[in-house]
């Protein structure tokens, strides 16, 4: 698997602040970021999440933390920057020097000073993208205080200031143009439910290879196998995704386990054809474990799941915390495709030329795959 960039974040779901390490795996980078979720992204990308029940609700400070005493903020997007208008209102501050802005990469405070203590406006380490924090401005109009912050990525827009779900949803249709996502992993299950919110969030047909097998087959896949054997549920599966490789704008949910096509290396051809996200579940407690974890994926062949580009690892499963997987799959996906904008557009022309397996080393027109050499063949 050629990629570009690998990202692991390391999430819990009680609230613990993010820490961010990278490392090399072959030619990728991985970053994870303590919140018991890992995130792969790239050729190959990561979330790892915990999904125990936490005792006093859910946070994550990895994906959409932004506190704020404020009543009210505005948010306007104009193009190479972004501007952000807190309301004041009842704060009575007497003097600039009283207004403190730290912003720094991805992360944002504002706090005011009121009788020798501070309030805090706005505080958020989640803002969309990175920004240039040199050449941040802000000042007090009227009762406003009107924060710009000016992007890294101009052509990136904003559709918040802060990333959540709600953004990543808007925000990914930009990125993604059409292109469809595959979820593989172990589990059927985890799969479907995932799948089914990303789809529902993106405004993606939901498609499940399972249901698709069971209406062809009139059976269930455990009686399919029992009959003909999981070679042959693999098979179908493998012809169904073939049948699915030209559509966009689809979230595909695979059979998990040995059953499914993914699952086996020589089965990726068409599954090349749009975005993969690995839902594996993992029993790593810590990033270090996690990243030894990773390069053993990386460096097994045999495992059809590394092939994929982005990795979810799930310490635990619960249902109730599918669109948490969903936007950490979405949030890895972002960051995979900001690093390659390419992507995208390779993807179709990946479809265009037939799926031919060569992803993502394109061989020109005339290639092909039953004869392949180390010489391309000659461009007509």
């Amino acid at each position: 698997m050629a990629g570009a960039t690998a990202i692991a974040t390391l999430c819990n779901f009680t609230g613990n602040p993010c820490n961010a390490i990278r490392f090399p795996v072959r030619s990728h980078s991985l970053y994870f970021s303590k919140l018991n979720f890992a995130s792969k992204f790239s050729g190959v990308g990561w979330k790892a999440v915990r999904l125990n029940k936490p005792s006093r609700g859910f946070s994550c400070n990895c994906f959409s933390t932004i506190s704020t005493n404020t009543t009210h903020y505005e948010f306007y997007d104009g193009s190479s920057e972004v501007e952000l208008r807190l309301q004041l209102g009842v704060q009575d501050v007497q003097v600039s020097k009283d207004i403190f802005v730290d912003a720094d990469g991805t992360s944002l405070s504002v706090r005011i000073k009121q009788s020798g203590s501070f309030v805090t406006l706005i505080e958020t380490n989640s803002l969309f993208d990175k920004i240039k924090p040199a050449e941040t401005i802000w000042y007090i109009d009227d009762d406003q205080l009107v924060i710009n912050l000016k992007k890294q990525d101009p052509d990136l827009k904003w559709p918040d200031v802060v990333e959540s779900w709600e953004s990543l949803a808007a925000g990914s249709m930009q990125l993604l143009k059409g292109a469809s996502i595959y979820i593989v992993g172990d589990s059927t299950e985890i799969n479907q439910k995932v799948a089914h919110e990303l789809a529902v969030g993106l405004g993606y047909t939901p498609l499940d290879t399972k249901e698709l097998l069971k209406s062809f087959a009139k059976q269930t896949i455990d009686a399919w196998v029992l009959a003909e054997g999981s070679d042959s549920v693999a098979e179908a599966e493998s012809a169904v995704l073939e049948s699915l490789s030209s559509h966009v704008r689809a979230v595909v949910a695979t059979l998990g386990g040995k059953y499914g096509a993914a699952a086996r290396p020589n089965n990726w051809r068409h599954l090349y054809s749009g975005f993969t996200v690995w839902l594996s579940q993992t029993e790593a407690l810590d990033e270090d474990s996690a990243k030894e974890e990773a390069r053993r994926h990386f460096q097994d062949s045999s495992l059809g799941y590394s092939n994929a580009e982005v990795v979810i690892k799930l310490q635990g499963w619960d249902a109730d915390h599918a669109k948490s997987v969903a936007q950490a799959s979405l949030s890895a996906l972002k960051r995979l495709i900001l690093s390659d904008k390419n992507l995208p557009g390779k993807k179709s022309l990946y479809i265009r030329l037939g799926c031919r397996g060569d992803w993502p080393d394109i061989k020109p027109p005339g290639y092909d795959p039953s004869t392949a050499t180390d010489t391309p063949p000659e461009v007509l």
